[in-house]
C-alpha cells in the first residue's frame, strides 16, 4: 500500500476541490466541469516538493501517439527527479479502470469535454485530474484531399466514392462511442459501415488506400503525424457532432498527490505546444518506428535541452 503524504501543492489542492465541487463522478455532464482548458493553471514550481512514493506506472492508450509520446516523456523526466517509472500500454476502457482501481496512477491522455467524458462519469470518483496539457484537440473525420465530399453529411449521399465504408479505431476508443452514438444519427449515414478494429488497421487502410490511389474516409483526431505523411483534410462538422475543440487532461488514481507530490506537480506543469508534440510524435512513429519510444524522447530532449527543468520549475507556460 502507498503511504499518504499529508501535504499537497497549492495547485493540485484548487484542483482536488475544483472537482469535487463539479462532482465529479455524479455522472453529470462532463462538459459542465471540463469545458475550459488553461494549460497554466495550477502550476507551481515542483523543485521543493517531496519525492514520496518512487515507483510510478504511467498508462498509454494502444493505438494513440500523443499518449504514448507524453507518458514516456514524462516517465524520462520523472527518472532523473527521484522516480522509478513505467509505462504500461492498455486500451482505453482498462487504462480508465486500472486507474480508478489504483493499478495506474496516471493516464496523460484524458480528452474533455467529449470524447472520454463517459469514462470520467464513471470513474471520476475514485480520480484526480493533474491539469491540462494540451488545448487544441480535436476528433475528425478524414478523407484523401483529392475525393469529393467537403462535409461530413455528404458521406450520407456519395459513400459509393468511399466503398460505403467509414474506417474507425478500437472499438473502445472514446472516439468510437461518438461516432456511433452522435455522428452516424445526427448526420443520417446508417446505410455506411462503420469498421471498428484498431488504429493500426485504419492506418494501413489509409497507406493502402494512398498506395492504390482510392479513395478513404476514416476517423481520425488532431494532433496527429498522419497529417503530415498523408494528403488528407478534415471534413467540416456543421452540427458539431464530432465535439469540437477538447483538452487534454491527466488525470491520477486518488490521492496520488499526496502519495507522490513532486511527480504530481510535475504532471500538472506539462505543457506541450503543437510544433514540439508533433516532433515528439513523429520522431517516436517515423524514425524509431515505434520500437523504441525511450530512445526517441532522448533525442526530442536533447533539442530541447531547457524542457526538462522549465516543467520541474513550472515555467513551460513563460
Amino acid at each position: 500500500m502507498r503511504r499518504r503524504w499529508q501535504t499537497a501543492t497549492a495547485g493540485l489542492v484548487a484542483a482536488a476541490l475544483l472537482f469535487t465541487a463539479c462532482g465529479g463522478g455524479s455522472g453529470e455532464d462532463v462538459a459542465s466541469r471540463f469545458s475550459s482548458c488553461s494549460v497554466t493553471a495550477g502550476i507551481a514550481d515542483a523543485s521543493a516538493e517531496p519525492v514520496g512514493e518512487p515507483n510510478i506506472i504511467i498508462g498509454a492508450f494502444v493505438g494513440w501517439d500523443e499518449s504514448t509520446a507524453a507518458a514516456h516523456l514524462m516517465k524520462n523526466i520523472l527518472a532523473t527527479n527521484g522516480y522509478d517509472a513505467q509505462v504500461k500500454t492498455l486500451d482505453v476502457r482498462a487504462g480508465f479502470s486500472a486507474t480508478a482501481n489504483g493499478e495506474i496512477d496516471v493516464i496523460p491522455d484524458v480528452w474533455l469535454p467529449t470524447t472520454h467524458s463517459s469514462y470520467i462519469d464513471r470513474y471520476g470518483s475514485r480520480m484526480d485530474p493533474l491539469g491540462c496539457w494540451y488545448d487544441n484537440a480535436q476528433l475528425t473525420i478524414a478523407v484523401n484531399s483529392s475525393s469529393p465530399a467537403r462535409s461530413i453529411a455528404d458521406l450520407a449521399t456519395m459513400g459509393g466514392a468511399y466503398d460505403n465504408t467509414l474506417v474507425g479505431i478500437e472499438p473502445g476508443a472514446g472516439e468510437t462511442s461518438v461516432v456511433i452514438n452522435r455522428v452516424i444519427p445526427e448526420y443520417g449515414l446508417a446505410d455506411l459501415t462503420f469498421r471498428s478494429s484498431s488504429t493500426a488497421d485504419m492506418l494501413g487502410s489509409l497507406q493502402q488506400a494512398t498506395d492504390d490511389q482510392r479513395n478513404i474516409a476514416v476517423t481520425l483526431w488532431r494532433p496527429h503525424w498522419a497529417y503530415t505523411e498523408f494528403d488528407i483534410r478534415d471534413l467540416e462538422d456543421p452540427k458539431g457532432a464530432m465535439g469540437g475543440e477538447e483538452g487534454i487532461w491527466n488525470f491520477a488514481t486518488k490521492g496520488f498527490g499526496d502519495s507522490a507530490p513532486k511527480a504530481a506537480q510535475m504532471f500538472t506543469n506539462l505543457i506541450l505546444p503543437d510544433a514540439g508534440l508533433a516532433e515528439l510524435e513523429y520522431l517516436m512513429v517515423q524514425r524509431y518506428d515505434r520500437a523504441d519510444p525511450d530512445g526517441a524522447v532522448v533525442e526530442w530532449l536533447s533539442a530541447h535541452p531547457d524542457f526538462a527543468d522549465r516543467l520541474v520549475a513550472g515555467t513551460l507556460g513563460e
